[in-house]
């Protein structure tokens, strides 16, 4: 549901681009501009998606130790990850049935499964199920749950059911999970709750909300295009529906507090199961504001810095840059340090990288939580 939704935005994106360009050479205009401003075209739409993702991780901020803060360039560097992150993922995401595939069934003796986050597919998984590969590690599996709007419990059955077929497959008595975001609640409603029947025996858990996060109120939104498009297409659709029909679960159970989470934390670890917590701590708005403040202060040089006015200006600029710093966000922008961490797990890693970054690769540069995962994997 996912890639057919995104293949048709990007198909609709294309043939209206293509559209206009026809139009604007049919006016006269080179034809060359338009080929040139093509990929242009493409990442606009990211570089504004980001820029909101960045936006959002500064309303809902909280303090950040002095430890986590980066420089005015480190913060650059990772907001064009970020864009690349996400310029790379639609693609993937699209054609994941094409790139992803299960491994040729033979016996294993350690199989990984990925878990993916919420409104994403296994194609996100690609480069790092490449490096794990190219490494020796696994066989590797994916799991695609859903639907998307449906609640954590119900795909934690559907990982119940993929670790029970891939052992069966393998030979193995246990996997072990790699979960990002939302796939790592999924992971703990399974792993600790009363279902379980075993089959896991390490689960490394990547920028997973564990006490929620505020923004699954963005998922309100999606619940009523949804309830929109049945008002639309269903005769029999009544207001009800949105209150009983369970569209925009999964938003509710990450929010803080809400009563899947009460009771998903109420449980303790697993005993026998291996737990990684690793926790991304870059969320760079504030941090990119207060460089930018910080080097319009420090281009204030020479004997214009003497001058009463300028003098004010140059302290007030580095006064602002320094009250940013010291209220800078936490955590990888969804997900805030505070929440990554699990009470009863001692081995907590701290990344320097965002909520994409951490677990999203590209060809010569592998995911930010690449060097925690492969070591705890290879710990066995």
């Amino acid at each position: 549901m996912t890639a057919i939704a995104l293949l048709l935005l990007l198909v609709a994106g294309a043939a209206g681009y293509a559209s206009w360009a026809a139009h604007r050479v049919a006016h006269g205009d080179p034809a060359w501009w338009f080929v040139a401003g093509a990929p242009l075209a493409y990442l606009l739409p990211v570089l504004l998606l980001v820029s909101l993702w960045f936006t959002l991780s500064w309303i809902w901020r909280t303090p950040r130790p002095p430890e986590f803060r980066l420089g005015p360039a480190a913060c650059a560097r990772l907001f064009l990850g970020e864009v690349g992150a996400v310029a790379l993922s639609w693609p993937l995401l699209v054609a994941h049935r094409l790139l992803i595939a299960d491994p040729v069934a033979a016996p294993g003796r350690r199989p990984l499964l990925l878990v993916h986050g919420v409104g994403v597919n296994d194609g996100v998984w690609f480069a790092l199920r490449r490096n794990l590969s190219r490494r020796g590690l696994g066989p590797v599996y994916t799991i695609n749950y859903g639907p998307p709007l449906a609640g954590i419990e119900h795909f934690a059955g559907q990982l119940a059911a993929r670790i029970e077929a891939i052992c069966a497959v393998t030979g193995a008595e246990r996997v072990a999970l790699i979960a990002h975001s939302m796939g790592g609640l999924v992971a703990r409603a399974y792993v600790e709750g009363p279902d379980y029947a075993g089959g896991v025996g390490r689960l490394i858990l990547v920028g997973t909300p564990n006490a929620g996060s505020n923004w699954s109120r963005i998922r309100m939104l999606l619940e009523w295009q949804e309830h929109y498009q049945l008002w639309r297409h269903e005769p029999a659709w009544s207001p009800s529906w949105m209150i009983t029909d369970g569209l925009g679960e999964a938003g509710r159970d990450l929010r803080p507090g809400s009563a899947f989470l009460t009771s998903l934390n109420a449980r303790p670890r697993r005993e026998g199961v291996r737990y990684t917590v690793v926790v991304g701590t870059q969320s760079p708005v504030r941090r990119v504001t207060a460089g930018c403040l910080a080097s319009a202060s420090r281009s204030i040089g020479g004997s214009a810095a003497g001058v009463w006015g300028v003098r004010q200006l140059k302290n007030g600029l580095g006064r602002a840059a320094d009250r940013l710093r010291d209220g800078a966000t936490d955590g990888d922008g969804p997900v805030s340090i505070a929440s990554a961490r699990l009470p009863g797990v001692d081995d907590v890693v701290f990344v320097q990288a965002d909520h994409a970054t951490l677990y999203f690769g590209t060809a010569k540069t592998p995911p930010a939580a690449w060097d925690t995962v492969s070591d705890r994997l290879a710990r066995r």
